[in-house]
Order: structure tokens, then C-alpha cells, then sequence
């Protein structure tokens, strides 16, 4: 079942074309991943699909229904979650505070929070952080950890919402490289088990080639290749204007991490 359909995505800035005739599909429970070198359009693709830029042309389809230009409160109402490159969380709060926002706002009760903040969804945000391995942190001050244990933090509160689709902007940015495996195989996981679809960008191939389902290469705007990891890999275009031997050797790394 395709959950996130892009048609034909186009976006112009003036005289600049940052996206053209950008397609692809996602299903529900994938991992699919944007790459592409520095300007290629990866973040405007995003950015349209989360609703923070309308396309100059094309539509984006979440489960069959049209969120074309649709602002991203109303993306994320409709069942859209999204972590940044740099975690998004109140530092001053605790652990279970910065959930129990998440589940607050999703459930409409933001006028309850003065009163009832500390004892409202305490269970739920508890259960969601069991999930990314953070409960027993679940009452320090967010602040105090280290950034690691904050994107799974910031993971909890994406899920907060009961997210169809995560976007996922570097989610492995700013992290150690055993930090940056561990948090992907939890998404991976997670997703796979709940049948969220995740679409996210990435600059640590090691992280891409182990554990998208699928790749998308962007550069200039374009679509050059989409498939599985091994058929990008192999793909002569891809390894000429982005991979190169470099970036071949970390998908083979990637891969005989992920078989063992």
C-alpha cells in the first residue's frame, strides 16, 4: 500500500530551479532515503513534503489524500511526524515533560498545561520512551543528557504524535558513529514494527546503505537513480557524480555490518 505518493514536485526561486519533476513512492513500514551532494535538492523535497514549502507545481499524497502546500501543523495533524538535523526539545523540562508536550499537543489539551501538565499522559509518554530505550531517564533534566540519548528523546516525541509517515532531516547528524547505527536500527525497527513509513536524509552512507529499504539520488533537482541499496550502489551515474570509491566503500561496510 503506498502511503506517501510525490508527483512530479517542481520548485523554482526566482530564476533558480531547485527541484524538477521530483517523484517517488513510499509504502507503508519503508525506509527510504533522500541523498545526493550539497545543492541537490534534497531539502527541498523534503521541505515540500512536510509542508514547509509549497511546490511550484506537482502533488504530494499522504495515504490518497492531496496535502499539496498544506502548512505543517495541518501536515503533522494529519499523521506526519518529523525530526530535525538539530534535536528540538526544551532543554529545561525533563525527560517525560518533553513527551508529555508532545502527547498534550497532539490530543488538544495545550489549555490543560498549567494545571495539569506534570500528571497529564505521564503513563503514555513513559510507555514511548521504553520504546527508545530513554525511560529511565525519564525524569532528569533533558539538558543533562548526552546528545545521543536526545535524538531518542526527540524520536519519542515524533512517535508522540501516532504518526503514518516520520520525516527524518539528518536524523545521524552530530553523533558518534556506534550512536549512529544504534539510532537507526531503533527507527528501523520501530517503524517496521508500527508500519510508519519513514523518508529521511542522510550524509553518513554507512547509515543509508545498512538500513533504507530504498534510495533516492538527487543532484541538481533531478532524480538520477532510485532502487534498492545494492542497484544504486551499482549504479555507474551514481558512483561518477556522488558515491565515488569513497562512498563505495562505506556502502560495503554498511552492508556487511547489517548481514553480521
Amino acid at each position: 500500500m503506498t502511503l506517501l505518493a510525490a508527483e512530479g514536485l517542481n520548485k523554482r526561486f526566482g530564476g533558480v530551479v531547485a527541484a524538477k519533476d521530483v517523484s517517488f513512492a513510499l509504502a507503508a513500514g519503508e525506509m527510504l532515503a533522500i541523498i545526493g551532494p550539497n545543492g541537490a535538492g534534497k531539502s527541498t523535497t523534503f521541505n515540500m513534503v512536510g509542508g514547509q514549502l509549497a511546490p511550484s507545481s506537482g502533488r504530494v499524497l499522504l495515504a490518497g489524500r492531496d496535502i499539496t502546500g498544506l502548512p505543517p501543523r495541518e501536515v503533522c495533524r494529519l499523521g506526519v511526524g518529523r525530526t530535525f538535523q538539530v534535536a528540538q526539545t526544551f532543554l529545561s523540562m525533563s525527560v517525560a515533560g518533553n513527551v508529555q508536550m508532545a502527547l498534550i499537543a497532539h490530543h488538544g489539551r495545550t489549555r490543560d498545561v498549567v494545571a495539569d501538565a506534570a500528571s497529564l499522559y505521564r503513563a503514555e509518554a513513559l510507555a514511548l520512551l521504553a520504546q527508545v530505550g530513554m525511560a529511565e531517564a525519564a525524569d532528569r533534566p533533558i539538558g543533562e543528557l548526552a546528545y545521543g540519548d536526545v535524538k531518542r528523546v526527540e524520536l519519542a516525541i515524533a512517535l508522540a504524535a501516532a504518526p503514518k509517515l516520520l520525516l527524518m532531516d539528518e536524523p545521524t547528524a552530530g553523533m558518534a558513529p556506534r550512536e549512529r547505527a544504534a539510532l537507526m536500527q531503533l527507527t528501523a525497527g520501530i517503524a517496521r514494527g508500527k508500519g510508519i513509513g519513514v523518508l529521511f536524509t542522510e550524509h553518513d552512507m554507512d547509515a543509508v546503505f545498512a538500513h533504507a529499504d530504498r534510495i533516492l539520488v538527487l543532484v541538481r533537482g533531478e532524480v538520477i537513480a532510485e532502487g534498492s541499496p545494492e542497484s544504486v550502489r551499482a549504479n555507474p551515474e551514481v558512483q561518477r557524480v556522488y558515491l565515488g570509491q569513497s562512498g563505495h566503500k562505506a556502502a560495503l561496510r554498511a552492508r556487511r555490518g547489517a548481514h553480521g
